[in-house]
């Protein structure tokens, strides 16, 4: 099969490689459509370290080519979970798989979405509905992450919830959060996101900018918001939602920090008695959720879709990732079909 091969940091092939075998408890799925994220930028960059040749991709749905045993017929279509797991360890057995020690990622730690087959345990393949756009499909293993982190947090009718950062998944959250019938803010800084954000049914939006911690406030009658959701990974982002954020009031943190150090108020963290909670990928229970969520259009996914490329333009379109993501620009899917 041809594949995109990554063979150093930077270093991207169009390549023959051997289909991969099915094995007894898997399937094979060819690949249809993948998604790029800023896991993939990091890996093709060399900042997350892979042992290559590595095939890229963790996002990715297709069609059933061989099913085994499993319940599933040629031509069914599917999306992957990319999160393997052993089954066996301390956190499997308590039902913690996304936290096994011994897991892999499929596209980081083995081969993985961007070509032209994949073999995946039949434990980790859904069925999508005829309903759903197939071009949509790679970005519900995104939801799922979404959906997994709110699960951590109560979010209940009629509270405010206030999401920074409206890049894919800021956009996700507040969608869930007002599925759950919730009164939701967003903030950016862009006026293209947040005008995407009410089309998607936030109920206000506000620039992101030295003032935003007053206006969420005014917006939420003086006390702030009961929850606040910060996708942006970015420490001073973290302590504007500990500013705003009423007293008593729960933070999701979404975004994945790596700085080191940064400044928080951290007495406000003990006077208003705030609760953080974190989330980290998902779990394969998440996604007939995730899936029934965008059956029933609760969760609009096409709106999200920025741009469309052939597989064959991988390199081009990881380049993407690097431009200002105060921009238009969200989410990348690619066609399939190397020839």
């Amino acid at each position: 099969m041809k594949a995109m091969v990554l063979t150093a940091p930077g270093e991207l092939v169009l390549d023959e490689v051997a289909r991969p075998a099915r094995g007894g408890r898997d399937v094979l799925v060819r690949v249809t459509h993948s998604g790029i994220c800023g896991t993939d930028y990091k890996i093709f960059n060399g900042s997350i370290p892979v042992r290559y040749p590595r095939i890229m991709g963790h996002e990715m749905a297709g069609e059933i080519v061989d099913a085994g045993d499993a319940p599933f017929a040629a031509g069914d279509k599917v999306i992957v979970d990319p999160e393997l797991y052993c089954g066996a360890c301390f956190h499997c057995r308590i039902g913690q798989t996304h936290l096994c020690p011994n897991g892999l990622l499929l596209g980081r730690d083995a081969n993985g979405g961007f070509a032209e087959y994949l073999a995946a345990p039949a434990t980790h393949v859904f069925a999508l509905p005829g309903a759903i756009d197939p071009r949509a499909a790679p970005i519900i293993q995104v939801l799922t992450t979404c959906l997994h982190a709110q699960r951590q947090v109560e979010i209940f009718p009629g509270e405010y919830v206030v999401v920074l950062g409206l890049g894919v998944t800021g956009q996700l959250h507040a969608q869930l959060a007002k599925a759950r019938g919730a009164t939701v803010i967003g903030v950016t800084r862009s006026a293209d996101k947040r005008a995407l954000a009410e089309t998607l049914g936030a109920d206000l939006t506000i620039a992101g900018d030295g003032d935003a911690v007053r206006k969420v406030r005014e917006a939420t009658g003086g006390r702030g918001p009961d929850v606040v959701i910060e996708t942006t990974g970015v420490v001073q982002q973290l302590a504007a939602a500990v500013a705003m954020v009423r007293s008593g009031g729960r933070i999701l943190m979404f975004g994945i920090i790596t700085a080191k150090e940064g400044a928080l108020p951290f007495y406000d963290l003990y006077y208003k008695e705030l609760s953080l909670i974190n989330a980290r990928v998902a779990k394969s229970e998440d996604y007939p959720g995730a899936i029934g969520l965008v059956e029933r259009g609760l969760v609009r996914l096409d709106p999200l879709i920025s741009d469309v490329m052939p597989l064959a333009e991988l390199k081009t379109a990881i380049g993407l990732l690097g431009s200002d993501s105060s921009g238009p620009r969200m989410k990348i899917v690619l066609e399939h079909g190397l020839n």
